[in-house]
């Protein structure tokens, strides 16, 4: 029954959708005969758009938001426009579309501060185990880096002329103690001072023997950190035999940046995971937070104490926290009726400002939770942006008969555009003297890259002109048509990217361009196929704020040119294109399907 109810619903929606369609072709667009010189003096605005975000749709020229490209002009608004629905006043009363705008809501609510460190031994449990008898290594009981060590234990056996010595003037003091009894206290104190105990020297006064080896006992338990001696080696009083840490607690160490710093305060738990044990979350107690601000990442260290009796934390492991803050914010809120639900996708249709015809985008939006007042907005809407209230329903059905965007036909893509997940393939028609160009072009991109790993802003800065001029060189005339214009499209990326980066004096800003530039090449090398090298696109989930960053490299041995030493080794292979990679083919809609929840 439930089923067949919502088929009655989809099939009124559809429907209700011709209706409007029919509204659209024969109330939308009027005769000619009777506006022809309203027609010809009217033209619509302009929009602009950025080749690498086509999403970004503005009425005037400018930069791109996202990532600083010039926009160009994308076209003049249409009514056979694939972003925006557009809608007749009289097809807006007929399905009776209500809009809202949407606006900010004060409220206290805890938060989620994202933390990435990494664990690091506890200096104040570092220890050196030193000799305090003076001579030659016999034998050890400790041999290796790693090796546990506990308080007491036996760690070497020492050969002591010195101690040979003082044993045989303890012995004749004690012959003549009646005559010269300070002179055998004098003889048992020079043994203290090597840390021979009272038992010991007891047993030398009732034995009346030297004995020639003595033992170290290890005063601090811990793991060697470190191995200073061999058998043989001559020691004197005071050297050490070994460095040890005690690993039985840790520290957990977290970089906050300035903006956030206020919300870390000694005291507040920190709960984190690592990647060596997934299934585990750890909590710490921030003890410590730096007082001095780094100048090249604008953060400041936090020290937590965690407790590792497991043994399953191991120092340089890095680590992903979470710090649980309540602060006061401004929370955008969207009216339930606004939303549209389709499998996990929340989908809300936004009115576009500034258009002749009233126009509406699709648009996917995250939720946090349901408030009073609505859902709390995590992204996909800004503030005073109006949404369709009432109608949304009727609008995407509508949107679908026009094959246009929808909850069921989300991947019709944008005109002269290609969608970021469906890459054309033109390896097969690329004339193999282009592909040795792009190549060429791919081989001096990984200086630009090593530069970054080594993080060196001048060199970064050199090989990055030196791509520029290899993709001057680039003889376009070899492709034609589609392929013609989407390579234009890349070089106009490559080259903008490229340029930023040369001009740009700070390296966090160069490697903020060279995201947007791997983008541009890895889609290049897909779409138009290489020469006869492959290459590796390695991605480091932690890169670009923790949203990911890719790149392209010539080995799989992964070096994250995003940070550098900092994280040399954060990433992975996730792609290798060499002469027989082949694009996916796009998938065709099918089995359209309508999930509907009740909210």
């Amino acid at each position: 029954m439930k089923k067949y109810k919502i088929y009655i619903v989809a099939t009124l929606a559809l429907v209700i959708g011709l209706l409007t369609g029919r509204l659209l072709l024969n109330n939308g667009t009027p005769p000619v005969q009777e506006h022809s010189e309203h027609s010809s003096s009217q033209t619509a605005s302009e929009i602009w758009t950025c080749s690498m975000h086509p999403q970004i749709r503005q009425n005037e020229p400018g930069d791109c938001p996202i990532c600083g490209m010039d926009l160009i002009p994308a076209r003049k608004a249409s009514s056979d426009t694939d972003i925006g629905f557009q809608m007749t006043a009289d097809a807006i009363k007929l399905a009776n579309i209500q809009t809202t705008v949407i606006g900010n809501s004060d409220a206290n609510e805890e938060s989620t501060l994202r933390l990435n460190g990494k664990i690091q031994a506890d200096e104040t449990k570092s220890a050196s185990l030193v000799t305090h008898i003076p001579g030659r290594i016999e034998k050890l009981y400790v041999s290796y880096t790693g090796e546990q060590v506990n308080k007491g234990q036996k760690i070497a056996t020492i050969y002591s002329p010195e101690l040979i010595t003082a044993q045989k003037e303890l012995l004749e003091a004690q012959k003549i103690q009646d005559i010269s009894p300070g002179l055998l206290t004098a003889a048992k104190n020079k043994l203290k001072y090597w840390k021979i105990e009272n038992e010991v020297i007891q047993d030398i006064l009732t034995s009346g023997t030297v004995r020639e080896n003595f033992t170290i006992y290890a005063d601090h338990s811990g793991v060697v950190d470190q191995k200073r001696v061999s058998v043989g080696d001559y020691l004197t009083t005071g050297e050490v035999l070994f460095d040890v840490q005690n690993l039985y607690r840790l520290w957990a160490i977290f970089d906050v940046y300035e903006n956030d710093l206020s919300q870390a305060k000694t005291g507040h738990t920190i709960f984190f995971t690592t990647p060596s044990a997934p299934n585990k979350r750890f909590n710490a107690k921030i003890t410590f937070v730096n007082p001095v601000i780094d100048p090249n990442t604008r953060a400041a260290t936090v020290r937590a104490e965690v407790s590792n009796t497991t043994g399953k934390l191991k120092p340089e492991m890095f680590i992903t926290g979470e710090l649980q803050t309540s602060k006061k914010v401004d929370t955008i809120t969207v009216p339930k009726s606004a939303v549209l639900w389709t499998g996990q996708r929340s989908v809300v249709y936004v009115k576009i400002p500034d258009t002749d015809i009233p126009s509406f985008e699709y648009r996917e939006i995250e939720i946090a939770s349901a408030t009073p007042s609505g859902y709390a907005i995590v992204s996909g809407l800004a503030y005073g942006e109006e949404v369709v209230t009432n109608g949304a329903f009727v609008i995407d059905a509508s949107a679908q008969l026009n094959n246009q965007v929808s909850m069921m036909n989300k991947n019709v893509m944008a005109k002269n555009a290609i969608h970021s997940n469906h890459l054309p393939d033109y390896t097969s028609t690329t004339p193999q003297k282009f592909k040795e160009q792009l190549t060429a072009i791919a081989r001096t991109y990984l200086l630009v890259k090593d530069a970054l790993v080594a993080s060196d802003q001048q060199k970064a800065a050199a090989n990055v002109n030196a791509m520029l001029g290899k993709a001057e060189k680039v003889d376009m005339s070899l492709v034609k048509n589609k392929a013609h214009v989407y390579w234009m499209e890349q070089l106009n990326a490559i080259q903008a990217h490229g340029k930023k980066i040369s001009a740009s004096a700070d390296i966090e800003q160069q490697r903020k361009q060279f995201d947007f530039l791997s983008q541009t090449l890895i889609k290049s090398l897909k779409a138009f196929g290489v020469e006869s090298d492959t290459f590796y696109v390695q991605h480091c989930p932690m890169a670009n704020a923790n949203n990911g960053a890719a790149w392209l490299s010539k080995h799989e041995k992964i070096l994250n040119p995003y940070f550098g030493e900092k994280m040399l080794s954060c990433g992975m292979v996730q792609d290798t294109i060499d002469i027989n990679f082949k694009n996916p083919p796009m998938q065709e809609q099918s089995n359209v399907h309508i999930n509907l929840h009740n909210h």
